[in-house]
């Protein structure tokens, strides 16, 4: 029809137009297009989809990997090992190298999949027109010109002008931060600066319909609609690195600075010395080898892909491992209050006739009961509940089903509370003759129905907008006047509510809009999340604040958060106008003392993200808007919900939360603290193996002594004994003290002054043990033939049991091993077990010896070698009872 891919005065200003315009310039109608036009749009506009970042091909993101600093060191000793003619050497590297590269691009791999496998599950259906007949179609398959139909509890699938509408809202707050739905008509506005919340006559793409059904024609889709545009923008923030990215690439420029410091050392001394340029070569080989911790990125992979793992069960997904690392070091959640604190089920929780009367149960479970001074009552025998809950059903557009509430929360709640009193649920059978909807000017929603007793009303709204529309009110003896005297009375109820930050209803019915009767108030909330309360006091008492921010008002806020118990004395709280007013530099400077944000949008997150940064803190926000997504982007850790998040945010993020739960960012912050623990523990085991035998092959050289330990020695160790080993170092069960310590330091360093006494000592140690050993076996031994493979051998089977017995010490940097229990991590004694084996293979097994030039040795030897390596655990034991800097 020669429609262009998309006229930018339709899609830019449609709410301008008269709805034939619109239709005219699409070249459709409201038959809807036919087969063969549709497949030509979608070829000329493509999919309705959004545009997603480039993303990374598989071969490429395996590539990555090669890039890291430590990565890069090791290619190059590979390749020195190899030009010398070290080729077991540089296969071992090249293994070391493999198995980093594999593991980081498997578990990335896997995450991203899980990402696309619950973008999988958002898509949806919609229904549409095409050539005069109703189609369930892909929202994906949507061209400009089709006609879709809406219906509560449907996703807007497209950026629509409305053509007909009945009593349609739509919830458009992931567009405009509004809680509350738009009502919607088809009439056109005059206004071309008309934000988008006020374009009453369109509906956008990822929006929801919330009550009434509606018609419109498709006017953008992709990346063209309002939604698209956003999308856009935050594919151009960029990405932050994580503590834990920048000390490691730290580490690793220290660490090859260090190593190619030493190896230039050893050779200016070494060529003065006169050595052999060989052998002086292969010496400097064996010490870059020793000086690098190649299995530092293997057990921060594995590590953190554990992390990603545990998290999935506790029903979060981590886009990105480090993510993991990073919640440790959160000092303050900003989180949204429904959904994530609470349960985002309107429940009613009081209710006044002439008392007040309690209702139990929570959510749109409708098992509970009614409570009068705590007693538990028959509401069927109480007329007047009876009546009011009836009002509350009939007045009411909301459906529950298998798969939740359909329809507003608020009528959720007092469908809900009717079912539990037993009410049957029979709008279906009554004759509905008229609805008057709720608006934002009259306050109130009214129903007429035919009734036995003729046209009867029935009647919900703002208390004092219904109070108005009353001449009397309902008692057993039968109607009577409203007086003066009964309307305080009735406000002094709704004012008692009010104050327990319930949202308040009033209910009436009658003949006549004009002559109400009123029949109580209704008190309803949203109940905090199970499980809520408890996580809020194990991340407070580890030092991380909870500030909630929220679309509600300051008291309602301020009660759920004193229900949550994190506003105390001395908390404030801070208004959207407030956050507008402050700049930046002010609003850092009272941030600490805030508690809660109220009558926020999602553009004020931004803000409040960059003020909590400013004073010094790793903030994690939460969010499921489009408008969230940049303040996700800019948080150090961003967390979307996987419920009610949208793609936007899910992306921008760098964890999704599956259930939506508070709880599950506090599970995930005990995580993260263990696994950073996890990893220095390995650091301490790797260091003090590299920094001793770093020691023993220098302090040879140099002293002009053979070399008690040979390059592939140094690699079995550095490869075979610190694999296992260490991993298992990285599986340490979580401990249970962890949430009692405060956040750590973003700007302490990996290597700590405790670290690096705790290195030394223990490096020391092995290095006085081995050499010892070594020289014993020398001096002891000479001139027996052989006996110089034999104080190697010695000295290289001394060594790796020095390593076995660290293993045990690094399980923690603070507790004895006996105080963590000897049997919690059984993946360290198996791995102790299997390098045992090992180490005992190469010293028997002929082949074995003729490889790594050793020599059998005897019951006694291994005994002697057994008693001297375990002189560093006992050292350990002792000292982290009695060292202060422990």
């Amino acid at each position: 029809m020669g429609l262009p891919r998309y006229p930018d005065d339709i899609t830019q200003n449609a709410f301008l137009r008269d709805v034939d315009v619109i239709l005219e310039t699409l070249k459709t109608s409201e038959k809807g297009l036919d087969a063969h036009e549709v497949l030509l749009r979608q070829e000329r506009c493509g999919k309705n989809v959004l545009q997603e970042a480039e993303k990374v091909s598989w071969m490429r993101l395996f590539l990555e990997k090669f890039t890291e600093p430590l990565i890069v060191l090791l290619i190059i000793s590979a390749a020195i090992s190899f030009a010398i003619g070290e080729v077991a050497d540089a296969v071992g590297i090249a293994v070391a190298v493999s198995l980093v590269s594999i593991l980081g691009f498997i578990q990335e791999y896997r995450s991203e999949k899980s990402v696309e496998a619950l973008k999988r599950l958002a898509a949806h259906k919609c229904r549409v027109v095409r050539e005069g007949r109703t189609l369930e179609v892909l929202a994906e398959e949507l061209v400009p010109g089709d006609i879709v139909l809406l219906s509560t509890g449907d996703r807007v699938p497209a950026d629509l002008r409305l053509i007909e509408t009945v009593n349609l809202q739509i919830d458009e707050s992931i567009l405009t931060g509004e809680s509350e739905a738009s009502e919607k008509f088809t009439g056109t506005i005059e206004k071309e600066d008309t934000l988008i919340a006020d374009r009453k006559n369109m509906a956008y793409m990822g929006t929801v319909v919330t009550n009434g059904n509606g018609k419109g024609v498709v006017i953008a889709t992709g990346e063209m609609t309002e939604l698209g545009k956003i999308s856009q923008m935050i594919q151009k923030v960029e990405e932050r690195r994580t503590p834990l990215q920048q000390k490691l690439d730290q580490l690793g420029k220290q660490l090859s600075v260090f190593g190619i410091a030493i190896v230039t050392v050893i050779f200016v001394l070494g060529a003065i010395q006169g050595m052999d340029f060989l052998e002086l070569f292969m010496v400097a080989v064996s010490l870059a080898v020793a000086a690098i911790p190649e299995g530092l990125p293997i057990v921060v992979t594995i590590t953190l892909a554990l992390g990603v793992t545990r998290m999935a069960k506790r029903n979060a997904i981590v886009r990105k491992l480090p993510a993991v690392e990073a919640l440790g070091a959160t000092t303050v959640i900003c989180t949204d209050k429904t959904g994530t604190l609470t349960r985002n089920e309107m429940t009613v929780r009081k209710i006044y006739t002439s008392e007040i009367i309690e209702v139990t149960g929570v959510g749109y479970d409708v098992e509970g009961d009614f409570l009068k001074d705590g007693q538990r009552i028959d509401p069927e025998k109480d007329r007047h509940l009876m009546k009011l809950l009836e009002t509350g059903l009939l007045c009411n557009n909301s459906q529950l089903s298998e798969k939740g509430l359909i329809g507003q929360p608020t009528e959720g709640a007092l469908l809900t509370a009717a079912l539990k009193a037993g009410l049957e649920d029979k709008r279906g059978e009554l004759e509905r003759l008229e609805e008057m909807p709720f608006d934002s000017e009259k306050k109130w929603m009214a129903v007429r129905y035919r009734t036995a007793q003729g046209g009867q009303v029935f009647v919900k709204g703002a208390t004092e907008q219904v109070l108005e529309m009353c001449a009397r009110y309902f008692s057993e003896e039968g109607a009577r006047s409203l007086s003066r005297k009964k309307r305080e009375e009735i406000l002094g109820a709704y004012s008692a509510l009010a104050s327990e930050a319930l949202r308040v209803l009033a209910l009436a019915y009658g003949d006549r809009l004009e002559d109400l009767v009123f029949l109580g108030l209704a008190g309803i909330m949203d109940p905090p999340r199970r499980g809520v309360r408890e996580a809020i006091k194990k991340a407070r008492q580890s030092g991380v604040k909870v500030v909630m921010i929220t679309g509600d008002s300051k008291e309602t806020a301020i009660a759920v958060a004193k229900s949550l118990d994190f506003f105390e004395e001395g908390s404030i709280a801070l208004s959207g106008t407030d956050v507008d007013n402050h700049h930046l530099d002010e609003l850092a400077g009272v941030v600490d003392r805030v508690s809660v944000f109220y009558r926020v949008s999602p553009e004020h997150k931004m803000k409040i993200v960059k003020a909590f940064r400013k004073k010094g803190h790793i903030p994690a926000m939460t969010g499921d808007g489009v408008n969230d997504a940049p303040a996700l982007k800019i948080a150090d850790i961003g967390v979307a919900m996987g419920r009610a998040g949208t793609d936007v945010a899910k992306e921008a993020a760098e964890m999704i939360l599956v259930d939506d739960n508070f709880a599950t960012i506090v599970a995930a912050i005990e995580e993260g603290k263990s696994i950073y623990n996890n990893i220095k523990n390995f650091l301490r085991f790797e260091l003090t193996t590299s920094i001793a035998a770093l020691s023993v092959i220098a302090s040879s050289t140099l002293l002009r002594l053979p070399l008690p330990l040979n390059p592939i020695e140094i690699l079995w160790i550095n490869i075979i004994m610190d694999g296992p080993p260490a991993q298992s170092l990285g599986v340490e069960p979580l401990d249970a003290d962890v949430m009692k310590k405060p956040p750590r330091d973003p700007k302490e360093p990996v290597v700590t002054r405790r670290m690096v006494l705790n290195v030394l000592s223990g490096a020391l140690i092995m290095f006085l043990g081995t050499m010892g050993l070594f020289l014993w076996e020398l001096r002891s031994g000479a001139p027996n033939p052989g006996f110089e493979k034999r104080a190697m051998t010695m000295a290289f089977t001394v060594f790796v049991l020095f390593q076995m017995f660290n293993a045990l010490n690094c399980r923690s940097e603070e507790k004895s091993v006996f105080k963590l229990g000897f049997f919690t991590n059984r993946y360290v004694l198996l791995a102790i077990a299997g390098s045992m084996l090992m180490q005992l293979a190469v010293i028997y097994i002929p082949f074995l010896q003729f490889i790594f030039d050793t020599v059998a040795l005897s019951a006694r030897d291994l005994l002697l070698a057994t008693a001297v390596a375990s002189s560093v655990f006992l050292f350990d034991e002792v000292r982290k009872r009695v060292v202060p800097w422990s």
